[in-house]
């Protein structure tokens, strides 16, 4: 009987278990980890005179303010030495309204566009979050956390999404590093499905999936960035983009807006080492990242566990992942966090 010979695939298929979606890793295109820092990056820096965010006290009046570590209140207007503040948005993509309006249209349903929508700003003018010290991005994270617990009050407001875009390519439109927090009545379509599924694994294995994926990662190894006592920096399994890193909380822990500050400088320490270890690897490459927490509607997600995830720019959607939404990653994650574990 003859063998046919085995045939060596040039790329590989993986499925989230989560969201179920496929994604292909493309293993036989051969790319190196080190080629991503090649790429030429636009350094190009926009003068401070023309910054809206350099010019604070011209922006609405702040919702919270920080300075050296402190929260400072408002009521004098903004001290010079604030540090890091969080502002309405001028333009914002919602708003606040005392009611929802919501009616059918035909098929379809509408709403008005209810909410609220805030910029979380850093001082310097060109210092990314990559380059900020753990101190200063703990300071960021209170400032993501007491915004949400303040907004997750508010009347309409079911889910609170806060994300950073970092670089032209990411979609920040202005240059000043600043994260943005938007809080709506409807909750995101890829958390509600990664809720839905997290529920249905815990009532068939009696445990949640994250921690479950987290200890299959701890003992493998390969796929772990860093990690320090509280939290997690993993490349994932399937991994949407090259060089995609989540940041996960080693406990089983559902709700964002519940951290300690134990567990918020631990948090800062693992951020400041998965941007800084992109920053270096990649030239500074763009990327977005983004929170999903459990909704605040007042239902129970204690099954849910919450996490960041750090999406870096490296390739561009074409008529395949348009047409399917299946992903293309030009390296696999193994590879990518072998990489990273050097920087």
């Amino acid at each position: 009987m003859i063998k046919k010979p085995k045939i060596k695939f040039p790329s590989e298929l993986r499925s989230d278990p989560l969201c179920k979606d496929w994604v292909i890793i493309a293993t036989g295109r051969g790319r190196r980890p080190e080629t991503f820092k090649e790429e030429k990056r636009a350094k190009t820096i926009p003068s401070k005179k023309t910054c809206p965010f350099c010019r604070i006290e011209k922006q609405e009046k702040p919702t919270l303010i920080f300075a050296q570590g402190q929260k400072v209140k408002a009521n004098k207007g903004i001290p010079k030495n604030w540090t890091t503040i969080s502002v309405p948005n001028k333009y914002p993509a919602l708003i606040p309204s005392a009611s929802l309006n919501e009616r059918n249209d035909g098929f379809f349903r509408r709403m008005d566009g209810v909410g609220y929508h805030e910029v979380v700003v850093t001082r310097d003018h060109q210092k990314s979050i990559a380059l900020l010290s753990a101190a200063e991005i703990k300071e960021l994270m209170d400032v993501y956390q007491e915004r949400y617990l303040d907004l997750m009050n508010e009347p309409f407001v079911n889910y609170v999404s806060i994300f950073h875009n970092h670089g032209h390519e990411a979609g920040a439109s202005i240059f000043h590093p600043h994260s943005q927090i938007i809080a709506t009545p409807v909750i995101d379509p890829d958390l509600n499905q990664a809720v839905s599924k997290s529920h249905e694994f815990l009532e068939t294995n009696k445990k949640c999936i994250y921690c479950s994926m987290n200890e299959w990662d701890k003992e493998r190894s390969e796929r772990i960035v860093f990690e320090n006592k509280e939290f997690l920096v993993i490349c994932p399994f399937v991994s949407k983009t090259a060089f995609e890193m989540i940041i996960s909380p080693k406990s089983h822990l559902p709700y964002f807006e519940r951290i300690n500050q134990e567990e918020k400088r631990y948090l800062a320490d693992a951020f400041q080492a998965a941007l800084g270890k992109l920053y270096r690897a990649l030239n500074d490459p763009p990327y977005n990242f983004y929170l999903h927490t459990a909704p605040c509607d007042g239902k129970n997600y204690n099954f849910y566990h919450w996490h960041f995830t750090i999406l870096p720019k490296t390739q561009t959607w074409a008529g395949f992942e348009l047409c399917t939404g299946i992903e293309i990653s030009t390296i696999e994650p193994e590879k990518a966090a072998e990489y990273l574990r050097k920087m």
